[in-house]
């Protein structure tokens, strides 16, 4: 009888310890699932607060960029050139002696850019605000400046309608009239040449907001391939393991 007690106690023994081992196993599996689940792919409502928060780092860092002196003038990016439509006078101008005038022309139109983009910070934090889950998931999955085109195709129109006062007062600030009237003038005066008057204030806010959107976009591709550029733990975990 003590034999048999003995062998039996033995057999309960270790499968307790089977029995231990075991319930120490799916323990470990539920809290390996668990850490999983915190590390795994972001929840919708974090890919939208991601793109938000990428695009308004993005959309700062650019402006903060773009609006400094030499922001716009000296980037080869996004440099505003003599206006296309009006290359003509450009070139006449420099024809009658008048090449240092077109260059501060050109330096000025830069000028009234990077003094309106002072103010586009706010304009665009207001429209990240209408970033829905499908067009989140939709740009999570996009091309690197996926963010950029939806932020572009979605405010553009907006934009341009609260930018435009925005660059018509920097274009008074720069005084940028008094460098062109005396280049058009002069070209006008030239008999039998088709006249030109260029709308500046459309011309500036136009280059203006393309060259935010490319400096946004170049902001946005950096989140999303460079982690040094993932400066926060939401946008880590967003964008650190596609």
């Amino acid at each position: 009888m003590k034999r048999i007690l003995f062998i039996l106690s033995i057999f309960l023994i270790e499968n307790g310890l089977s029995a231990q081992n075991i319930l120490n196993q799916v323990q470990n599996q539920v809290n390996n699932a668990i850490g999983q689940g915190n590390g795994g792919a972001p929840k919708n409502d974090e890919v939208i607060r991601g793109l938000k928060e990428a695009l308004d780092i993005g959309s700062k860092k650019a402006t903060a960029s773009a609006s400094k002196s030499d922001g716009f003038f000296k980037n080869p990016l996004i440099k505003i050139p003599f206006p296309p439509e009006a290359k003509v006078v450009e070139t006449k101008a420099r024809q009658f002696g008048m090449g240092s005038e077109v260059d501060k022309f050109v330096k000025n139109l830069n000028r009234a850019a990077e003094e309106a983009s002072k103010e586009a910070v706010p304009i665009f934090v207001n429209a990240v605000k209408t970033m829905t889950i499908t067009d989140g998931l939709s740009i999570l999955r996009g091309g690197d400046n996926a963010a950029t085109n939806f932020l572009k195709i979605k405010t553009t129109g907006e934009l341009t309608t609260k930018f435009s006062p925005i660059v018509k007062n920097a274009i008074n600030k720069v005084q940028l009239t008094k460098y062109w009237k005396p280049i058009i003038n002069k070209y006008n005066m030239i008999p039998g040449v088709s006249k030109k008057n260029p709308d500046l204030d459309k011309y500036v806010t136009e280059k203006a907001l393309e060259g935010l959107f490319k400096l946004i976009a170049q902001e946005e591709a950096k989140i999303r391939k460079d982690p040094l550029a993932q400066v926060t733990d939401l946008l880590k975990r967003v964008f650190g393991n596609r």
